[in-house]
């Protein structure tokens, strides 16, 4: 009884005062009614041309040696948590600000990661196959993480106004609505790619390009008129430029240090630093009430904005890369594996070579 009392006395929050709605939460909410279909749609698409590039054999050689997921699922529900609670206490934000900081930290990964890695030549089977368990194991650490940092959050609800440490209700629902838009077109994709090989190509072309386009300037256009956002305090600012690129770097260099592949790593770090804004704006519509949303709000959005460009900078850095090294520097897989497999035919090509001098030389 007390469980369910403290979900309806939070869902009676999110209804709150609709006469207390400025019109600058009226135009929030009047846009998201209008970019939430097409944003779907478009992230539909993607995520059929994702399924495209999916290899089964390789997707069950990740199930069978899950090194790479084992090393996400400890960035994305242990480090990324970790960051954010040192960032909201470093910089001393109010409990609204910090309440999102944390939260957002807590998030599993985006579609965005899955794009990123695709146009950095990572490691496809193991970027799909991390954002699909990460949704899954976020119904589980989610509230963790929550109740180890902040156990005020988990706790219960508390119905004064001015107060922002109302309960967090995870949104199973919501985030079984996202796994289901994430598996179906997936398989449908894997399925395509099976039955139709060359038309599969095409999709995967349109779909990471003319898709890919039109969600990042739905994300990026959302988050630039979205009225509040912008005028949050600098602090909150800083920490949305900053975090995505520590969960980048950190992703990145902790899969380094762990041997893994430079597809392997590139995949990890995109998979940390971009996490699910989608489920982070629904738990604060469900546990807060409108007067302290606005507040709240302009985190996730600055993240999701600059999660977008500091991902594509990345990306430019690497096309510019692989377009300019030399063709020596051909590989950039640093496996152990790989690299035995390197040497050995190195030494292939060096042994005809070194018989024909030996043919050729006069004896004296």
């Amino acid at each position: 009884m007390g469980n369910s009392t403290n979900i309806q006395n939070c869902e009676n929050n999110t209804i709150g005062n609709v006469n207390n709605m400025t019109d600058d939460d009226k135009f929030n909410e009047v846009m998201m009614h209008y970019v939430k279909p097409p944003l779907l749609a478009t992230l539909l698409l993607i995520m059929l041309s994702m399924g495209c590039t999916v290899d089964l054999k390789k997707l069950w050689a990740h199930c069978k040696r899950p090194w790479g997921l084992a090393i996400g699922v400890v960035c994305q529900f242990g480090f990324m948590p970790l960051i954010a609670f040192i960032l909201k206490m470093s910089f001393k934000l109010e409990r609204a600000s910090a309440t999102a900081v944390l939260l957002m930290g807590c998030c599993p990964g985006g579609v965005i990661s899955n794009v990123l890695s695709y146009w950095t030549d990572g490691d496809m089977d193991l970027s799909i196959f991390m954002t699909v368990i990460s949704t899954i194991l976020a119904t589980g650490f989610m509230p963790l993480n929550l109740f180890i940092y902040s156990p005020t959050l988990a706790q219960g609800c508390n119905d004064t106004n001015k107060s922002p440490d109302a309960s967090m209700i995870t949104p199973y629902t919501e985030i079984g609505i996202t796994l289901v838009a994430l598996i179906i077109p997936i398989v449908l994709g894997i399925f395509i790619a099976k039955k139709w090989p060359k038309q599969s190509k095409i999709l995967l072309k349109v779909g990471t390009s003319v898709g890919a386009v039109i969600f990042f300037i739905l994300a990026v256009t959302t988050s630039l008129l979205y009225r509040g956002a912008w005028k949050a305090d600098s602090s909150l600012l800083a920490i949305g430029v900053i975090s995505p690129f520590i969960g980048y770097t950190t992703g990145f260099v902790l899969a380094v240090i762990l041997r893994q592949s430079w597809k392997r790593c590139r995949t990890i770090g995109f998979e940390t630093g971009a996490q699910s804004g989608q489920i982070c704006t629904t738990i604060l519509m469900l546990s807060f009430k409108p007067e302290i949303l606005k507040s709240m709000f302009a985190y996730p959005v600055i993240y999701i904005l600059f999660q977008i460009i500091e991902g594509l900078i990345l990306v430019t850095v690497y096309q510019l890369y692989k377009r300019f090294r030399k063709p020596s520097e051909q590989s950039v897989d640093s496996s152990p594996k790989s690299q035995k497999k390197l040497f050995a035919q190195s030494r292939k090509k060096k042994a005809p070579a070194d018989e024909n001098t030996y043919k050729t030389t006069p004896s004296n």
